[in-house]
């Protein structure tokens, strides 16, 4: 770990001795000097956040978060400075290569222009930085409606257009503005759907993350109820625990106060919702996640005591156990509802055109709807963030699913 934060350094350090040449050989009004303070400043308040202003537990404290953030945004500027200036670099170096083999006296790169170039260059880099700041200040609370309209041939009549709403991966740790959340919260009550379904990551790692906003997620109604589970952060398994009981003891309180909340927690359970005689059956499952996450979800217990012919809901939080474990199973699960992902808060979504975040080369299924074998799953960008205090391109979501039957 200490080599990879020495060489993460000299590799900032070299950057930034590229950036600054660069600025100073175009020669506007001492952009350079500007961008090194800033540069400086942010790199300094890093290290006094992360080395000498540490909090217990491995936990990022809202000061920290900050500091991670304005890094990163900073880092990304850098990045897409050093690569497109090296490209025109490039660029020019080929075509003065030709014109050499060519024979030719023509100059294809007077100082002027480059001039130009390079600033239009150095725009373009602020461009992204422009936007991490967005994501920031503005991104994280931009909240997003997401409508879907799924069509079964088995769903019980009753149950034609029944609505669904799916909140995923709040981490209440991180929020620093309860005016924004209370806007949050009453947009998912306004979708009026028939129950509100959370699938995971209430907190960061500890239950008490939940003092300032419990009251605020108590006011969430719906006719036929809130059901919960648990994600892998609900675990407490980042945080440097004193004994393995004060774990244990944090597990149980969490539990208790998501109860308290109003919400019923399926741990590995399910239960039914009816409607006119008819019902569905709604299973959870604790946490399972391919790789080094938990494996706490057991499937085989949810389902004891559901038929294989009822119409099936599962909530589990991480989008790998549908793919490892879930559509393959003989009991059939209609729909799926994940989250976990976040989208990686950060990526580029234009309907019915472009969806893509770097999450995706982690995960197969990451945002949004997937159908296979007959069965669908939806993942939740979630409603929170985590680590990087913004979002930027992939806004927080809350899912509105109807059900319909299908005429047949």
């Amino acid at each position: 770990m200490r080599f990879f934060i020495i060489v993460f350094f000299i590799v900032y350090v070299v950057l930034d001795i590229y950036v600054f040449r660069v600025m100073r050989n175009i020669g506007r009004v001492n952009w350079q000097y500007w961008y090194l303070a800033v540069s400086l400043l942010v790199l300094g308040n890093l290290v006094y956040q992360m080395f000498f202003n540490a909090t217990e537990g491995r936990v990022l404290n809202h000061v920290q978060s900050y500091a991670w953030g304005f890094f990163l945004a900073l880092i990304v500027f850098k990045i897409v400075f050093f690569v497109l200036f090296l490209s025109d670099y490039g660029v020019r170096l080929g075509v003065g290569v030709v014109q050499k083999v060519a024979g030719s006296s023509e100059q294809f790169s007077v100082p002027s222009r480059r001039k130009f170039v390079q600033t239009l260059l150095l725009g373009a880099a602020a461009v992204p930085f422009a936007g991490m700041l967005y994501g920031i200040f503005k991104g994280k609370y931009n909240y997003k409606v997401f409508r879907h309209v799924l069509e079964f041939d088995d769903l019980p009549e009753a149950f034609d257009g029944y609505t669904i709403t799916q909140v995923s991966d709040i981490h209440c740790g991180s929020f620093d503005n309860k005016e924004k959340i209370t806007y949050g919260i009453d947009l998912i009550n306004e979708q009026k759907s028939d129950v509100i379904l959370f699938t995971g990551d209430m907190v960061n790692n500890k239950a008490d993350e939940l003092d300032n906003w419990m009251d605020l997620f108590t006011t969430l109604k719906a006719p036929d109820g809130k059901f919960a589970v648990l994600g892998n952060h609900d675990y407490g398994d980042y945080y440097n625990w004193e004994t393995d009981k004060d774990k244990v003891a944090n597990l149980e309180d969490l539990k208790q106060r998501e109860r308290t909340m109003g919400f019923d927690l399926l741990l590995n359970e399910h239960r039914y919702l009816e409607r006119n005689g008819q019902r569905i059956a709604l299973v959870g499952v604790e946490n399972w996640g391919s790789g080094h996450f938990k494996k706490a979800g057991d499937l085989d217990l949810a389902k004891q005591g559901i038929n294989k012919d009822d119409f099936k809901i599962l909530m589990s939080h991480d989008p790998s156990h549908w793919d490892m474990k879930v559509k393959d199973d003989d009991y059939h699960f209609h729909m799926t509802l994940a989250g976990h992902t976040h989208g990686m808060q950060f990526g580029i979504e234009i309907p019915g055109w472009i969806k893509w975040s770097p999450v995706k080369w982690r995960y197969k299924h990451w945002a949004g709807l997937y159908q296979e074998q007959g069965q669908w799953l939806h993942v939740n960008r979630g409603f929170g963030y985590l680590a990087f205090p913004g979002r930027v391109g992939i806004w927080p979501e809350i899912t509105v699913i109807q059900l319909k039957k299908r005429n047949v």
